[in-house]
């Protein structure tokens, strides 16, 4: 896959969560931070990166970096998802539901951040289970990796889209 420098200036980078972790050690805590980020081309590519570093702008770099690593594509239907879809990762579980145009992205802020990077606009969605940031990308990126349109099950399957029952 061709990657160019335009791609990169056009990415939507959000930072869905950072957490400040302390190691005990004999003179007092030692501090440092974790950042999860989520980064798309608000055209179907999203990915997340999961960052550490003594300081909170390292991580959220580190983060960054592989999240771009990690950018999968997503089939969207215009501007939402194909069909309903969940997604699981530990006991975290995300539901990610079509939404009619102008109804916008009804969504808690790990999913939002997510779809929204990737490109959707209208969806309704539940976190159902654990509410851990880690855990809730990571299932709505399965949701969203579990979605696919008519014309690419029926061209997997090859039969005419016209015979696959919806």
């Amino acid at each position: 896959m061709q990657h160019n420098k335009d791609d990169e200036l056009n990415l939507i980078e959000k930072v869905v969560h950072v957490n400040r972790v302390a190691k005990v050690v004999k003179g007092g805590r030692r501090f440092s931070f974790s950042a999860i980020v989520v980064v798309g081309d608000g055209k179907g590519r999203v990915g997340y990166g999961l960052g550490k570093a003594a300081e909170v702008p390292e991580a959220i770099r580190k983060g960054t970096e592989k999240a771009k690593k990690s950018m999968v594509s997503v089939d969207l239907a215009g501007t939402t998802v194909p069909h309903v879809a969940t997604g699981k990762s530990g006991a975290g579980e995300v539901l990610l539901k079509p939404a009619a145009k102008g109804t916008g992205v009804i969504a808690g802020g790990s999913v939002r951040a997510v779809v929204e990077a990737a490109g959707v606009k209208d969806l309704l969605s539940k976190v159902i289970g654990s509410n851990n940031p880690h855990n809730v990308v990571r299932s709505t990126m399965d949701a969203l990796a579990g979605m696919k349109l008519p014309k690419t099950v029926a061209k997997e399957r090859g039969v005419p889209p016209e015979r696959l029952r919806v």
